[in-house]
């Protein structure tokens, strides 16, 4: 049996490309996702900004948000320019701003339309094409709704879905709502990944540790973690060794940072501002002697003009002699 595949939530204002170079220095196996970008974003915005990556990323995938067939074709095309290693479309984003865009969640109400997308993307391509949906929207949450979504764009040649085991209110919840108060279902999922064993099926939501997403792929064939993996980013330190065999240790936390540090002078010489890139680091030592400061000086001083490596390398000292004073 293949290793599960451990991959991190494609997540708005937080997966960026600071964001995955961090996250790799933990993981070499863990798939990684991008911020969702809109097809109208790809086509006419920025897209050095909004494609560029560092190749050390990889493997990651680039997610989509739009319906039109040809617009995410090009979208496409245009992705596998940037060295992306497969596509994601987005049908689970339960936002007003993505709805009125007609993509995200509301597009679990339109099978026919996201298979038309999906069979234009793979017309353009020959590197995966996935898509991320919930188990229903609305009042049409039914197992058989799920099965029925699938089906038809499973027909329309996509072989893998990751599936928030979570449905979506469209109208009265707020996405971060969307995220907690409907209930978790993951009995649905695994119901799904019987009844449909030639597809690949990951399961999304509620998954806060590598313990439970190693009981999830007792049922599914990969596990996406999301706010628990920004939160407390040294979990996937775990993931190598646990789900892929590999013999090396997980990096110790200081030796993360002491990766990061090139990556963050080269940035600060570009231009990048020194917070833009710790604000996700913030996490790294959750639940450890020296938490506290480790965040409460990066969160002082990585935001002043001019700040530089030097504000991390003291924020890891701090850390340290938190870590040596409890050892005392």
């Amino acid at each position: 049996m293949n290793a599960p595949t451990i991959s991190v939530a494609p997540m708005m204002d937080w997966t960026d490309r600071h964001c995955r170079f961090f996250h790799r220095r933990l993981s070499r196996h863990a798939v990684l996702y991008t911020e969702m970008v809109t097809t109208g974003a790809v086509l006419h915005g920025d897209r050095d900004r909004l494609l560029g990556r560092h190749a050390e990323e990889q493997p990651v995938v680039l997610q989509l948000g739009g319906s039109d067939p040809a617009d995410l074709a090009e979208a496409v095309r245009i992705g596998e320019g940037y060295g992306y290693d497969g596509f994601n479309l987005n049908c689970g984003c339960p936002s007003d701003r993505v709805q009125r865009g007609t993509f995200g969640a509301c597009l679990m109400g339109e099978p026919d339309l996201v298979a038309r997308g999906i069979a234009a993307m793979r017309a353009v391509t020959a590197l995966p094409v996935t898509v991320k949906c919930r188990i229903g929207i609305d009042d049409r949450d039914a197992y058989e709704d799920l099965r029925r979504f699938v089906d038809i764009v499973a027909e329309a040649g996509c072989d893998h879905f990751v599936v928030h085991a979570r449905k979506a209110w469209l109208q009265g919840l707020s996405p971060k709502q969307n995220r907690e108060v409907p209930p978790l279902r993951y009995a649905d999922v695994h119901r799904l990944k019987a009844e449909r064993p030639d597809l690949r099926i990951d399961i999304n939501g509620g998954v806060l540790d590598l313990d439970a997403a190693e009981a999830q792929a007792a049922h599914v064939d990969g596990v996406m973690i999301g706010r628990a993996a920004y939160q407390n980013p040294y979990i996937l330190a775990g993931v190598d060794q646990r789900f892929h065999g590999e013999p090396a240790p997980a990096p110790e936390r200081e030796a993360v940072v002491e990766a990061m540090l090139p990556y963050i002078a080269a940035e600060l010489s570009a231009g990048t501002r020194l917070s833009a890139i710790t604000r996700h680091m913030l996490g790294l030592f959750q639940g450890r002697p020296g938490a506290r400061a480790w965040r409460r000086h990066l969160s002082e001083n990585a935001h002043r003009p001019g700040a530089g490596v030097d504000v991390v390398t003291d924020a890891l000292a701090k850390a340290v002699r938190g870590q040596e004073r409890m050892a005392a």
